[in-house]
């Protein structure tokens, strides 16, 4: 079994919830899956994780969000420190993207804020900044149901990279 797991299903309630809201933010989804513990591997842990995130709403994944800075910023959220260092490593290709690209992230974030009513999340691994604009650009055409819908599964499949690295599979 891998070790990482072995403890954590071991561990006491609160450092198994604090493990999984590094992973993903929303207190409801941590609660469920910590409460599930323990798990027999890597696979049946991810598998649980994704089914309770669809059994997730709105301010489920809203407070999920909140925890993601913009794209294209450094300013940390409000969030882990285990976290915030996974979000930076996520949007490692934008900090080094040009100053008019950046300026159109900023501008576009603040767009979809006013619009939507929440942070911008894209799954940001191995995305350059350039394509992050571009989805930005063509998801702004989007209704707030359907933007909603594909933000909860952007920050399922950040949620699910995350449990990846936490536990080094």
């Amino acid at each position: 079994m891998n070790p990482i797991l072995d403890a954590f299903n071991n561990e006491d309630h609160d450092a198994a919830l604090a493990s999984l809201m590094s992973c993903c933010a929303a207190h409801r989804w941590a609660l469920s899956v910590a409460t599930l513990r323990p798990f027999k591997d890597e696979e049946t842990l991810f598998t649980i994780a994704d089914f309770i995130w669809t059994k997730m709403q709105e301010t489920d994944w809203m407070e999920a969000f909140r925890a993601h800075p913009r794209i294209g910023e450094r300013k940390p959220a409000k969030a882990s420190a285990q976290s915030k260092e996974w979000s930076s490593q996520e949007q490692a290709t934008v900090y080094d993207s040009h100053a008019e690209t950046l300026a159109e992230l900023t501008a576009g974030n603040l767009r979809y804020e006013k619009q939507f009513g929440f942070t911008y999340i894209v799954c940001a691994t191995g995305k350059s900044a350039e394509e992050m604009l571009a989805i930005l650009k063509v998801r702004l055409g989007n209704d707030r149901q359907s933007e909603l819908q594909e933000a909860a599964e952007q920050q399922r499949q950040i949620m699910q990279i995350r449990l990846r690295r936490w536990l080094q599979v």
